[in-house]
Parts: C-alpha cells; structure tokens; sequence
C-alpha cells in the first residue's frame, strides 16, 4: 500500500477493497490454467490490496511462466525456497483459498471487481498527490497544475498496455480496419478538404506531427486554418488552435471572412452592403455550429499546452490539434541555446499527438535562404533546428512565385505546396489556388470556375 493509503488506515478510514474477491482470483488460478491466463490480462500484482495475496499472484505467473505446474504446494515451495512464505502465512493459507472459489469460470468477474476497488485506490493516491502539489506552492504554475491534473487524468484514463503482440492478432485488425475504409464506414485519416493533398497524404492520421512551414506572407497560418475550417465545419471534426500570433478575436475575424469569401479590409469600413452583411451571417452560423477551440495565450509552453488539451480532449473529444507557431513556443526547461530549446517543443509536440492519438497541426518558419536564391524551400530550410524534420512525420512547404515576380500573370493565384517528407506514403508537389485577398487556398482545379 502506498503512504497515502496507509494514511487514510490511521485515520480509520479503510480504502475500497475486498479480501473475498482476491482470495477468489487466487483460487481460481491454482484451479485454472485457463482462469490464470484470463486474470494475468487484467490485474497485475499492484491491484491487490494485501500484500500477501499480490506476493502468491505473481509466484504463480511465475511458475506458469516457466512452464511449472501451479497448484497450493508449488506455490508454497517456490515461496519457502524464496524465504518469503512467512509472508504469506502458511502453506494451509494457500490450500484454503482453492475452497472460496465458487467456481473459477468466473475469474474474470473477480479480476475486474478487484481492477475497480484498485482504481478506486488510486483515485484517493492521486487526490493526495494533488494536495502535496498544492501545499507545495510551486512557482511554475503550470507545472503544478499539469502535475495535479495528470494525477487525476492517469486514473481515469488506466488501461494495460501489451507491447508484445502476434502478428496474427494484427493482421485481423488491420484488415477489419481495411474492410471498413473500403466500404466507407470509416476514413483512413481526417480529409483538409483539399482533394490532392488528401490522395497524396490520405488525410490527416491519428499521431501524427504535420509542419507547415513557409517563408513570411506565403499563407502557412492560413493554410493551417483552412484545414481547420474545414475539419471542424464539413467533417465534424473538434479542432483546438492553439494561436501564439494573432489574438483570438483578430483570428476569428480572419477565419469569418475567410469563409464569407469578405476582403477583411472592408470590415474597417463603416459601410457594408446586404450582400457582405449576408455572406457574414452564414458563414458565422456555420462556424458558431462547429467545435473549434481558440488559446490565445502568447507565452504557452508544451506543459500549460498538454493541461488545456487534456481537458479539451474529455470534454469534447478533440480531433485535431493546431499550434500557430512553433518558434514562438517557449519551453518550460532552460537549454544551452535556442536550437535545443527548438528541439525539445518540437518532440513535445510530437508526443502530444501520440498521447492523445490526434494529429498536430505545427506551423513554422523558414531560413532565408530561399528568400537569398529566390528558389522553392527544401527540408534543410527548417528554422533553427533539424529535429523539426526528423520529429515530423509529415511536411509540408508553401511556395507562392508571385510574391517574388509579380508582373508575371501565369503564377498569380498559384500556390506550389509540396509534401516534402511523408513518414508512411510518397511525397511530391501539389498546385492550390491562393485567393490573397481572402486568405483562403482552393483546389487548384476550382480555380477557373471560382474566377467566373
């Protein structure tokens, strides 16, 4: 038993458990190989609350483990040659516990009694742990409060992990997966809504870090919110932007005109005729009618980041995750220089998305040097570290040829984005259309129909 239980005991206050359940368990595994098994796939000895019953379960998955009979007598003997059957009693402990089994058919049921109690356990853990942070009074307090909410958060969210499993279990579930993306019932990854990133990508996958990066006035923040528009208006999709730029209300602006296809300009005029007023109307009720999540805090770090997204992801399932931009992120640890600084958000982002199995949105900078050459980025572009790249598992760069020659009227409009790295598919160009004045990006094939 941890301090804090053994604390609730000196105040009289027994934690949740119950002898007769984990007397049965046991029994039901000197009964039962196949009962043993069954049990071994739920609890582990920490569930137990008596120390004796956590000492002869995990003797018996060791002699099963070794491909000994187990049975009360080379429980016992395992034990007395281990000089821990004092521990337990006596051998007569462990032949008794055999007859309070009902019957050993239902030592799952006994598992899971026992698994719950446990939890029950390290909810009363936790809440003690929650306190120690608040007496502490810590001066980071994000930290603190990360600390506190994780404690909470590993309860609720406790499940056994096998990290060793056939290659025939696998292969069943990818293929009921496969079967269900090929008969529509699921989608292989979250679609952006532009239809030749998605075949070259097949959507946004769960975990994974996606990098948007481009050099300034190039669209990479409007992109980013594209996509979140997108995924969060027509695929119902949660979406929390994390914005380190722009405020809140000055992004929502944004993404209001985006959609209403308005020239943001014309919000700062006092005239606005019914067309644009109507225009803004529809668009708001369709994004009032989305889940999007807007943090506007400009010194978040991936802490206070992981803490908001937590209770985002309990309250209301987030499934996608935008972070605007990396650079302006700050770590909560000192670092030598800012490349490791870089490098550490970097990879926090990147088990963000793999805690929460959403994928991450970052958006980046770019190195001059495409600026200096006048040429499209490359991955060797990535401001202030290479971690970026090797973190990512997708990348995706914006090139806009117009920014640089602008009497030229087959680039206007022509926005050259392309997959760079692509951990798990191919990579290569994708041609969009940018229509600056809205700060929106359009399926390259549209375009013609758009300028109509």
């Amino acid at each position: 038993m941890s301090k804090v239980v053994q604390a609730f005991d000196r105040q009289d206050h027994l934690p949740p458990h119950s002898m007769e359940a984990e007397e049965s368990v046991l029994g039901s595994m000197l009964l039962s190989s196949e009962a043993l098994v069954d049990v071994s796939e739920i609890l582990t000895s920490h569930d137990f609350y008596r120390e004796s019953h956590a000492l002869i379960f995990d003797t018996a998955l060791s002699l099963f483990a070794s491909g000994e009979p187990v049975d009360p007598l080379t429980v016992a003997e395992l034990l007395r040659s281990q000089g821990k059957l004092e521990k337990v009693g006596d051998r007569s402990y462990i032949l008794n516990l055999m007859s309070s089994v009902p019957t050993p058919a239902n030592a799952k049921y006994y598992a899971e009694v026992v698994m719950r109690l446990a939890t029950y356990r390290r909810l009363i853990e936790a809440a003690g742990k929650v306190a120690a942070v608040g007496y502490r009074a810590p001066e980071g307090l994000a930290e603190a409060l990360d600390q506190a909410e994780g404690a909470i958060f590993a309860v609720a969210q406790r499940e056994r992990r096998e990290s060793i499993r056939a290659i025939k279990d696998l292969m069943e579930t990818t293929f009921e997966d496969l079967e269900k993306i090929s008969q529509g019932e699921i989608e292989s990854g979250i679609k952006t809504g532009f239809v030749d990133l998605d075949e070259l990508t097949s959507g946004l996958q769960p975990s994974d870090l996606i990098v948007v990066a481009a050099r300034p006035s190039m669209g990479k923040t409007s992109l980013a919110l594209n996509i979140a528009d997108h995924v969060a208006v027509e695929e119902r999709v949660p979406v929390a932007i994390f914005s380190l730029e722009m405020s809140a209300q000055e992004l929502t602006r944004r993404m209001l005109c985006s959609r209403a296809r308005v020239n943001s300009q014309k919000l700062k005029s006092s005239f606005l005729d019914d067309d644009v007023w109507q225009r803004l109307s529809d668009a708001a009720g369709e994004l009032t009618s989305a889940s999007i999540f807007i943090d506007d805090n400009a010194s978040i770090g991936i802490m206070e980041m992981r803490s908001k997204l937590r209770r985002l992801k309990t309250q209301h399932d987030i499934g996608l995750v935008i972070v605007d931009y990396i650079q302006l992120m700050n770590s909560e640890r000192m670092h030598e220089n800012r490349v490791q600084e870089i490098a550490s958000i970097s990879r926090g982002l990147k088990v963000l998305g793999r805690d929460f199995n959403i994928p991450v949105i970052a958006v980046s900078q770019l190195s001059r040097e495409p600026e200096k050459h006048n040429r499209k980025p490359i991955l060797s572009d990535l401001r202030e570290s290479g971690a970026i790249e090797q973190d990512a598992d997708l990348i995706v760069f914006i090139h806009r040829e117009e920014i640089y020659d602008r009497e030229n009227e087959e680039v206007k409009g022509r926005a050259d984005v392309n997959v760079a790295k692509h951990r798990n598919g191919p990579t290569g160009p994708v041609k969009l259309t940018f229509q600056a004045q809205f700060a929106r990006f359009l399926n390259y094939a549209r375009r013609e129909a758009d300028r109509s």
